[in-house]
């Protein structure tokens, strides 16, 4: 992996990549390195500007219902304003429209349309809970928007390892182990890796503080009025969103290339010179197949509980799905395809 000279953008194609939405990031190393599995992650800061200036999808805008609440939000990168938003308005429906609503374990649900912002199912969806790893979804946004060299290696120091709330960060990573920022940010998003977060942030120009920063000044700028960050990794409980926000989150998110498919990686062996770290995505549903997912993170702590966040087509309709504070994670990903099977019976999007 590290010893290619070919950028996996050059391998692939950018016209390849910003098409396949259906496929995973790891199908899509496999069918350029002839079923080895691997390809270099050795990208230029050029790839990058390409891939992450190249692939924002603008919104149509949509009439607000009377009586609903209108959010606008704008997106921005890191040198500009996009004039576009995702979604421009969080339309608050009244539930009653769609019947034989299921009932869902976790403290917090919010299926949404991405496209209108029409919340098809909520509960709970105001309350700022603990967030946990969900965080990382904001943390790889921030790394997109900066533009960063993602060819450039990072090595983990064992500051990366010391957790934080007084949590420890428990992983299968080491310090001193050594890869470049795309494998970083992967590890960050399919396995969730927390040392991986901390070292984004870390090696983030101005450091942690003005990671952290920047996390904030993304949540105010989509419009998510509850969000707070404290760290880059979700491990401390002040870390905090409301399903409402987070659906924001993921609509904006999506309109990330390099965010959907390094979310959705179902497996990818991580080559670290001395040893092979076999990871696999941290969500049973992207792992096991079936559904069209485009965006996936989960996260626990004890004080948030099983959390997941997803964007996947159900019924033609490219729809969020945030449960925040389920009790474990059988009765996360059974509300998950609960929610998931109704709204994929609902009519369909013209």
């Amino acid at each position: 992996m590290k010893n290619s000279n070919k950028s996996l953008m050059h391998v692939l194609g950018m016209s390849i990549l910003l098409s396949m939405s259906s496929s995973t990031f790891a199908e899509l190393i496999m069918d350029a390195s002839g079923g080895t599995g691997q390809a270099a992650l050795n990208w230029s800061s050029e790839d990058a500007k390409q891939l992450l200036n190249g692939d924002v999808s603008s919104l149509n805008d949509e009439v607000t219902p009377q009586g609903s609440t209108k959010i606008t939000t704008s997106v921005r990168s890191s040198n500009a304003v996009v004039s576009h938003a995702a979604p421009k308005t969080v339309q608050i429906l009244n539930n009653s429209r769609y019947s034989n609503q299921p009932a869902v374990n976790a403290r917090a649900a919010l299926v949404m349309d991405s496209q209108t912002g029409e919340v098809l199912y909520s509960k709970n969806t105001n309350a700022a809970l603990p967030i946990a790893s969900i965080t990382k979804l904001m943390t790889a946004v921030v790394i997109a928007d900066a533009r960063l060299n993602m060819s450039e290696d990072i090595t983990l120091q064992a500051i990366d390892f010391a957790g934080a709330g007084g949590k420890n960060s428990s992983s299968t990573l080491r310090a001193g182990d050594s890869m470049n920022r795309a494998e970083v940010l992967l590890l960050a998003l399919m396995k969730s890796e927390n040392p991986a977060a901390a070292a984004l942030a870390r090696t983030y120009p101005g450091g942690r503080a003005a990671f952290v920063s920047a996390m904030n000044s993304k949540a105010k700028s989509l419009g998510m009025t509850s969000a707070h960050y404290y760290e880059s990794t979700g491990l401390d409980p002040r870390n905090i969103a409301s399903a409402r926000d987070l659906g924001i989150l993921v609509s904006a998110a999506y309109q990330y290339g390099l965010i959907r498919q390094f979310s959705t990686t179902a497996s990818y062996d991580f080559n670290l010179g001395h040893r092979v770290l076999k990871s696999n995505n941290t969500n049973a549903l992207v792992r096991n197949g079936g559904w069209n997912i485009n965006i996936s993170k989960t996260g626990y702590i004890n004080e948030a509980g099983r959390c997941v966040v997803m964007h996947t087509t159900l019924n033609n309709r490219p729809a969020v799905v945030v449960l925040l504070g389920a009790d474990s994670s059988q009765a996360r990903t059974e509300d998950a395809m609960r929610l998931m099977n109704w709204t994929s019976q609902l009519p369909k999007r013209i």
